[in-house]
């Protein structure tokens, strides 16, 4: 099925794409603006090409990277990346990707990077917990993938 035969999720990625790109260019620089008219001309190549939307996004991040807007424009153009993504590559597929937990999930991992970034915690012991810390994400993780192998699913 083509994309085109689903005008809605296409309408609405292209939406939450722009968002993204305007949010991340209200404060762009020199360099910010020539990753955000790259991100512009790759948003719209993915309207008939999926690939271009996830280089859309890497450029909105140089250009983000490159000339740091305030903690909620970038904030609002990660959450539209987000929702820019999951819309777009299930356009014409007949999925529907805009469930309950994908939007908690969304709203809730750009809440928490906002809290992260706003609140000045000086820990110098912090870094130390952050490789057990991804050992256990990933164990986490596996566990139903081991319990099923351990089954002979």
């Amino acid at each position: 099925m083509r994309s085109s035969a689903q005008p809605a999720p296409l309408a609405f990625s292209s939406a939450f794409g722009m968002l993204m790109v305007v949010a991340a260019a209200i404060h762009a620089d020199r360099a910010g603006t020539i990753a955000i008219g790259l991100a512009v001309a790759a948003l719209l190549a993915g309207l008939w090409y999926r690939p271009a939307a996830t280089l859309s996004v890497l450029l909105v991040i140089v250009a983000i990277v490159s000339s740091p807007p305030p903690l909620l424009f970038a904030a609002l153009s990660g959450l539209s990346a987000a929702a820019y993504l999951v819309i777009r590559h299930a356009a014409g597929l007949g999925i529907v990707t805009t469930t309950r937990p994908t939007v908690l999930a969304m709203i809730g991992f750009t809440l928490v990077g906002v809290v992260a970034t706003w609140v000045p915690l000086q820990l110098a012991w912090l870094p130390l917990l952050a490789p057990p810390a991804v050992v256990v994400m990933f164990l986490l993780v596996t566990i139903p993938f081991l319990r099923g192998a351990a089954r002979g699913r």
